[in-house]
């Protein structure tokens, strides 16, 4: 079964978990998701089965947007509710601050990612060890945002939205947040709203050519040359500029890389349902 569509993952369940019961309610053993949320969070996973699988690296998922709730003055080195040490009160803020330093937030930003976060180190998820006492050491990052806009406050809980770009960790925008106010701060609740155009619709089935972010082009050979994977003439494409395309036919679809010397397979005949 070749599958793609959005699959909704609810806080406190791993992703893993998540595709594992995917797998058991539509009887596939073949599948994979892209974007890993963390435990707490719940919200958008873009989901494949069978060959789609193999098509994560071409998806266009950006920009990601998110809602969470910041809970200022909550200490928690997870930086969520799941860690929560100590609280510390404070007087509330006038809510013009607030928007100005939401205000301030738009923009690129290098940063380090949070030890309790998916990032892989020496092959290990960075939270994995973190939580079994390990120093985790990770190098700053790069992240765009977008958008930012405060929804609601009731002190001491903050609920914001952002839209971001690939590499940002929502948790590390509430500490950012938190130190411009002078205070701790974790998020209570954090959900995944969208990744690009993926939005949750009951797990209905997409077809990946509208999610595919790359140009299409045209082989003017023989149609018989994709289907046995033969070698292809740079020639024989109506575009033959360097970069990677979709070739698309009634029944499948190739991806190619034009290259300086000769035409490379990425992916050839993907099934279209």
């Amino acid at each position: 079964m070749n599958r793609l569509f959005v699959a909704r993952k609810e806080a406190g369940q791993t992703s893993s978990r998540c595709l594992s019961a995917l797998k058991h309610k539509y009887g596939v053993k073949k599948a994979g998701f892209s974007g890993i949320l963390d435990p707490f969070a719940r919200g958008v996973l873009v989901v494949a089965f069978g060959q789609y699988t193999k098509l994560f690296r071409f998806l266009s998922k950006t920009p990601k947007k998110y809602r969470a709730t910041l809970w200022l003055g909550a200490n928690s080195p997870t930086l969520d509710s799941e860690g929560i040490t100590h609280v510390q009160t404070m007087m509330p803020f006038h809510p013009d601050s607030l928007k100005l330093i939401f205000g301030q937030l738009v923009g690129k930003h290098t940063y380090v990612p949070p030890s309790f976060s998916a990032k892989k180190v020496d092959g290990k998820r960075a939270y994995t060890l973190a939580r079994s006492g390990q120093k985790v050491e990770l190098e700053p990052i790069k992240m765009d945002i977008y958008e930012a806009s405060l929804l609601h406050y009731c002190h001491p809980f903050i609920t914001f939205e952002v839209s971001v770009s690939e590499g940002a960790y929502v948790r590390s925008i509430g500490q950012m947040i938190s130190q411009k106010l002078g205070f701790c701060g974790a998020l209570s609740a954090l959900e995944r709203l969208n990744e690009g155009k993926f939005y949750f619709e009951n797990e209905k089935s997409l077809d990946p050519l509208e999610y595919i972010d790359l140009p299409r082009n045209e082989y003017l050979g023989e149609m018989e040359d994709i289907v046995l994977g033969r070698k292809l003439d740079i020639q024989s494409f109506t575009c033959k500029q360097l970069g990677t395309y979709v070739l698309e036919y009634p029944h499948f679809f190739s991806i190619i890389e034009i290259t300086d010397e000769k035409v490379v397979y990425h992916l050839n005949r993907m099934e279209r349902c």
